[in-house]
């Protein structure tokens, strides 16, 4: 089972940006899609974006189209969540996530998470 430590999430004011990263472990990574999920206090869980397993292809939530950029380091064992442009709404948990099934956009994929690390955007 792989494990997943996420990083780089913080403070910042509207309009700034933020570099998440999600480190994993297993020899195993190049195997699975991964992504991003969050969650603000009382509010469902998102999807944010995808990347599948060779890096080639990306999926985005309507929300952040344009403005974030998924990416993975496979050498590195390292997933990438480059966040510009930062809105308030943007605030929540960032999830990092590995699928075990093919439908991205759902919680049900998902075979493994992170702990979450905090975005913080202020107005």
């Amino acid at each position: 089972q792989v494990q997943l430590v996420e990083s780089g999430g913080g403070k910042v004011q509207a309009g700034g940006s933020l570099r998440l990263s999600c480190a994993t472990s297993g020899r195993t990574f190049n195997r699975y899609a991964m992504g991003w999920f969050r969650q603000a206090p009382g509010k469902e869980r998102e999807f944010v974006a995808a990347i599948n397993w060779s890096g080639g292809i990306t999926y985005y939530g309507d929300s952040v189209k344009g403005r974030f950029t998924i990416s993975r380091d496979n050498a590195k064992n390292t997933m990438y969540l480059q966040a510009n442009s930062l809105k308030p709404e943007d605030t929540a948990v960032y999830y990092c996530v590995v699928y075990s099934s093919g439908s991205y956009y759902y919680e049900r994929s998902v075979g493994s998470w992170g702990q979450g690390t905090q975005v913080t955007v202020s107005s």
